[in-house]
């Protein structure tokens, strides 16, 4: 699963090249309003590099529309990014992208995909559950002291007891 191509865009593992532009995409589309920058240039790369971390983007031509970045566990993934472009969004890139990483997951055995979110951000949330994934716990103070994050866990392929 190297590449995979949708009606609009090209799926492809991210290289340490294009790490200052997702670390830029991060701030405007994730991170937004926060006081930091967590996923900095320097951390992307790291993340990109990592044997455990898979970080995929969206390109349309030459122009990246989106990317995601989860780490693989034994038997657990988590989403630490996922971002569309806000010209993208609706589009269906965020959805491929998903696709991507869970058939990446169900190839590696991985049982469940889990991911934080902003409890504030409906749109996100609202894009999780319509793919499978349930609300979980809400952990206060998650976000820079002050926001509240909400996580979310999607099982994948069948359980033992079905």
């Amino acid at each position: 699963m190297n590449n995979r191509q949708t009606a609009k865009t090209d799926i492809e593992l991210a290289k340490p090249r294009h790490a200052a532009h997702l670390a830029d995409m991060s701030k405007r589309l994730i991170e937004h309003g926060l006081p930091w920058h967590c996923w900095t240039t320097k951390r992307m790369i790291k993340a990109i590099k990592r044997n455990d971390n898979v970080t995929i983007i969206s390109c349309q031509g030459r122009q990246i529309s989106g990317f995601a970045a989860m780490q693989f566990g034994d038997e657990i993934a988590h989403l630490n990014l996922l971002a569309v472009e806000i010209a993208q969004q609706r589009h269906g890139l965020a959805s491929a992208m998903l696709q991507w990483l869970e058939e990446s997951c169900l190839v590696a055995g991985i049982r469940s995909i889990n991911l934080e979110c902003r409890l504030s951000n409906r749109q996100a949330i609202g894009f999780y559950q319509k793919r499978g994934f349930q609300r979980g716990e809400e952990i206060r103070q998650y976000y820079c002291g002050s926001e509240t994050a909400l996580r979310m866990r999607k099982r994948l392929g069948k359980s033992s007891d079905e």
